[in-house]
């Protein structure tokens, strides 16, 4: 893209407007139902870098590239060692010569928005130590396909107030929800994103430590891994915070009838969710993971639609 023409970025799901988060739901189902897709992408290249390790992120989004008529390009650290090698303010520029839109899966947060702030053209968080906005539209558009709307859901996360929390509490600040988490006292999430999504006043955000008052009624039980990539020495002590908040049979019962489990992915089987429930009748895991690719779609279309000039 040329100098002179700046693109919205996609760092967290508050980037989006409510009506931008439902359009982008709409594109998604309607490409999932063999709706034509457009090409945007024709004859252009997407940089996608990754710090950490994939399985879902890379392929959804390689593939999601793909479909939009474009060529993803696969960057792993050692070829540009962000803010090392080079700053972050000349990788961008250059990047932005190149490529019609980047994608990282990385770290720092801040790293993220500074790639965004001296960038040309649309960043996409596919992933930080602070938030995972992707995944959760994935997630939403899940509950819409299995439960049949997406407002005044109640939502009940167990486990670690890590970065899906820090997603699901921004999305309650674009749309209503009942979003409830169950954590231990040392595991709690970021308060002031937290608090950032209840100013809005639009959903109900409580914080507990009562596993069994946080799922009594709800639609959506979610979970993720106790120690996320990075915090792997923090296994041991986060199975001792967390045991209580496992997913298992009994837990379920006091759920909603027709509530849905979902789960990020990877799981640790045994640990935060049981073999039982993950695939049980109630998980929807795995149509989670299909519509990363719908929904990353979507929001690539979404972006390259909207460049304004500056």
């Amino acid at each position: 893209m040329p100098p002179g023409v700046k693109s919205k970025d996609f760092l967290r799901i508050t980037d989006f407007s409510s009506e931008e988060i439902r359009a982008t739901l709409v594109w998604a189902g309607r490409w999932k139902a063999g709706e034509t897709v457009p090409r945007p992408l024709e004859d252009q290249a997407v940089g996608l870098i990754f710090h950490k390790p994939s399985l879902r992120t890379r392929q959804s989004f390689e593939a999601a590239v793909v479909r939009l008529g474009g060529h993803p390009m696969f960057i792993t650290d050692a070829e540009i060692q962000l803010g090392v090698r080079e700053s972050i303010h000349d990788v961008a520029h250059v990047m932005s010569r190149y490529l019609a839109l980047i994608v990282i899966r990385t770290f720092k947060q801040s790293d993220v928005e500074e790639l965004a702030r001296h960038a040309a053209v649309p960043v996409i968080n596919a992933l930080t130590d602070v938030d995972h906005p992707c995944q959760v539209m994935g997630d939403i558009l899940t509950a819409q396909e299995h439960l049949g709307r997406i407002d005044d859901l109640a939502v009940a996360f167990l486990g670690d107030g890590n970065n899906v929390f820090h997603a699901w509490a921004n999305l309650a600040a674009r749309i209503p929800m009942d979003l409830r988490l169950a954590t231990s006292p040392q595991t709690l999430p970021d308060m002031a994103i937290v608090e950032n999504a209840r100013r809005t006043g639009l959903s109900k955000i409580t914080i507990s430590h009562d596993p069994t008052q946080a799922v009594r009624g709800a639609d959506i039980v979610y979970t993720d891994v106790w120690a996320s990539m990075g915090q792997k020495d923090l296994a041991a002590e986060r199975t001792r915070l967390l045991k209580p908040f496992q997913v298992n049979a009994d837990l379920l019962k006091g759920a909603k009838p027709g509530a849905i489990v979902m789960h990020c992915l990877p799981a640790e089987r045994g640990r935060e969710i049981t073999d039982g429930v993950i695939d049980g009748p109630q998980s929807v895991v795995f149509d989670e993971a299909e519509n990363r690719l719908w929904v990353q779609g979507a929001i690539i279309a979404q972006l390259l639609a909207r460049r304004v000039r500056t």
